[in-house]
């Protein structure tokens, strides 16, 4: 089984609680990615969307479900694919940092290990290219 690593480091114009309330709320994450994103299971704690949530991604069986993991307002948000899928061990990590003038810096990485072998660099292309196409829409979704 191969490791894959996306690594996204991107910085903002918006305020770190406009950015992370995007990435936050299952719903909208889904806008930024342009993909269906709905909470399933809410958390317990005062968000909804917080630690111990869990999403649904995608349409029918080829969907999948992310978990919370950790869930600190403003700082990071961590998931993992919690169902079937061709991956495991995955991990996915936003963090969120003050930037100049009021701005962010958003650092989001994804790593995870090839179930069904060689499929692993088309998984990691396309996620890789989807995320940086949602996340050049933060200045106008956020």
């Amino acid at each position: 089984m191969a490791s894959y690593t996306i690594d996204i480091d991107e910085t903002f114009d918006v305020p770190r609680n406009r950015v992370f309330a995007l990435f936050a709320d299952h719903s909208r994450f889904g806008k930024l990615l342009g993909a269906p994103v709905k909470r399933i299971k809410d958390s317990e704690q005062a968000d909804p969307n917080g630690l111990g949530s869990v999403r649904r991604l995608g349409i029918g069986p080829i969907g999948l479900e992310e978990t919370i993991i950790r869930f600190e307002p403003d700082s990071v948000i961590e998931y993992t694919v919690t169902s079937m899928s061709p991956i495991r061990n995955h991990l996915g990590r936003i963090r969120f940092n003050d930037a100049a003038n009021g701005g962010t810096r958003v650092h989001y990485t994804i790593t995870f290990e090839d179930l069904v072998p060689f499929t692993g660099k088309l998984i990691q292309k396309a996620l890789d290219q989807g995320i940086r196409k949602g996340i050049r829409r933060i200045p106008k979704l956020a």
